[in-house]
């Protein structure tokens, strides 16, 4: 094993949206960064397959670009909640179990992180959603306030050059959005008129995707295969925007490829460097501060596993609360054939949403809020693979006489959903499995309680009540998370807080003991809010702290 004193002022483990906008902030104040991540780096022009005949298929894999993790027993099915199955009608029930079973953990490891298959949504956390515990008695407050992160959200929006609506009555602002918001799709304005028929508003989504170039970045062309990388680089993905004008400064290095084995404690409550392993071999990297940006599940694991002789229970979980307080994707989709021909295969995937429910009391009866929004792109339903796979019964000529009837005409809608923390929802170090480095793997434990099935039912119901306001057919599938864990948002497992005693960091997303640890990624969220895509507060939380960092420094 080699080791060597850092050229580098900071050290950044995982280059995802939080990762990105540290190193971008901190080279902005001219610091030299070294930005590490396991996964490959990718070639938007080479990597993405929008243009070729493959298309169709998923975000393409790289080795490493998957990480690995296991899942601790789920739980079991009650009867009472039999209509939030998941099914389709080809195919039938999509879990014949009556446990909830492991779809899996849907990220992407690389320079860019998740934010390479997102679909560009742009949110601010509702300013209520930060006060759950003063308010409502559950999850924990944030220990900043909306206000205080405002001005980080404006500089991510400019630089990530997000387009969005002239008005924002759920998220005060003070300057508007770089862009006007997109035009949206003949589909979403069709299904504007079944919430409209319902009292409700369906408006044009915040999106970071381009409406006219910049330089290096096209305008978006509405192809709808933003979750399958995008080739223009119109998408604000973390790799295109923050990460590119760092390497611009010269002053950030980025080192795809290499695994963080463990984190180094050092005297006087600092840490001290970090071990990993690349194709060259085994190195100590000393650094002066390291910023953890690997996310809520990777990022708890790391702590874990860098447990020592002076703290056994894991670095920075004085607390016992890494690991705790998971939260997850809480989401349902109803999907329906139209009688319209409506080009839905066309268009941004999420051009659309609804923010009625997004206060964490606007759902009758619950506790945490939700949003609704158009998913044909998310349900995979742009092309005709999935579409005979899924939507058409039958075979022969009969059948592609009905696939051409019924091509571009699916609806879908879907809910996603505030996700409370709770003793049964934890990530915790796999005691049998290891990585190949012989490192205990992640397990994720995750429990649905009564109010979270009560608010899945909630967005089950309103998804089928807008379609039958359009008068359109019965859904020809439906899922969920109440059968099925499948996530892309997770959240918690490093909360921030401003008591040592049930927080792994503070506000400025410090360790509360080790001073010179930052973590930057939706680990630290107190609460996961009603809906909201994270990655715009991952980013304003990780501009946030490295102001902070270097006004001390």
């Amino acid at each position: 094993m080699s080791s060597a004193k850092s050229v580098y002022d900071a050290v950044i483990v995982g280059a995802g949206a939080g990762g990105a906008a540290a190193a971008w902030a901190l080279t902005r104040q001219g610091w030299s960064v070294l930005l590490l991540d396991a996964g490959p780096q990718f070639d938007p022009q080479i990597d993405y397959r929008a243009a070729q005949a493959d298309w169709e298929g998923a975000f393409p894999e790289k080795t490493g670009s998957q990480g690995r993790h296991t899942f601790g027993e789920l739980q079991r099915l009650d009867t009472n909640w039999q209509t939030l199955r998941s099914w389709n009608h080809v195919q039938g029930m999509l879990n014949t179990s009556e446990r909830r079973i492991p779809v899996g953990y849907q990220h992407v490891r690389g320079i860019g992180g998740s934010t390479l298959h997102f679909t560009g949504e742009a949110h601010r956390l509702n300013p209520r959603s930060m006060k759950l515990r003063s308010q409502f008695g559950v999850a924990a407050d944030w220990p900043l306030g909306y206000a205080e992160l405002e001005p980080y959200y404006l500089q991510a929006e400019q630089l990530l050059g997000v387009a969005g609506p002239h008005e924002d009555r759920r998220c005060p602002r003070s300057s508007p959005f770089p862009y006007p918001a997109h035009r949206r799709s003949h589909a979403s304005q069709y299904l504007a008129e079944g919430f409209a028929r319902r009292g409700l508003g369906f408006i044009e989504n915040s999106l970071a995707v381009l409406p006219e170039g910049r330089p290096g970045r096209a305008a978006c062309n509405y192809c709808g295969c933003c979750l399958k990388g995008c080739p223009r680089m119109d998408k604000g993905s973390a790799d295109v925007t923050f990460i590119r004008d760092a390497l611009t400064s010269g002053r950030c290095t980025i080192r795809p490829n290499t695994t963080v084995l463990r984190i180094v404690a050092g005297p006087q409550d600092k840490i001290s460097g970090i071990l990993v392993k690349d194709l060259a071999g085994e190195h100590l990297i000393e650094t002066a501060v390291l910023v953890l940006a690997a996310g809520a599940i990777e990022t708890p694991r790391l702590l874990l596993n860098s447990a020592d002789a002076r703290n056994p229970q894991g670095l920075a979980n004085e607390s016992g609360q890494v690991g705790q307080n998971f939260m997850e994707t809480l989401a349902w989709t109803s999907n329906v054939l139209s009688q319209r021909p409506l080009g839905s295969h066309r268009g941004l995937p999420v051009d659309s949403i609804c923010w009625d429910f997004n206060h964490p009391d606007a759902i009758p009866g619950v506790i945490g809020g939700c949003r609704f929004s158009t998913s044909v792109a998310e349900s995979d339903l742009i092309g005709p693979i999935n579409y005979a796979k899924r939507v058409v019964k039958g075979w022969g000529s009969q059948h592609k006489l009905a696939m051409r009837a019924s091509f571009g005409r699916v609806l879908s809608l879907s809910g996603i959903g505030e996700s409370l923390p709770n003793p049964g929802s934890y990530v915790d170090l796999d005691p049998l499995v290891k990585d190949g480095y012989g490192l205990p793997l992640a397990r994720i434990h995750s429990q649905l309680d009564d109010m979270a099935l009560r608010r899945l039912n909630f967005m089950a119901q309103t998804c089928r009540e807008i379609f039958a306001s359009l008068k359109e057919s019965p859904p020809f599938e439906e899922f969920g998370t109440y059968d099925m864990f499948a996530s892309t948002h997770v959240f918690g497992t490093c909360r921030m807080g401003d008591s040592p005693g049930d927080s792994v960091v503070d506000a400025a997303c410090r360790s509360h003991r080790w001073r010179n640890l930052l973590i930057t990624d939706g680990s630290i969220f107190p609460s996961s809010g009603g809906g909201e895509s994270p990655s715009l507060t991952i980013q304003a939380l990780a501009l946030r702290a490295i102001k902070l960092l270097t006004e001390q420094k």
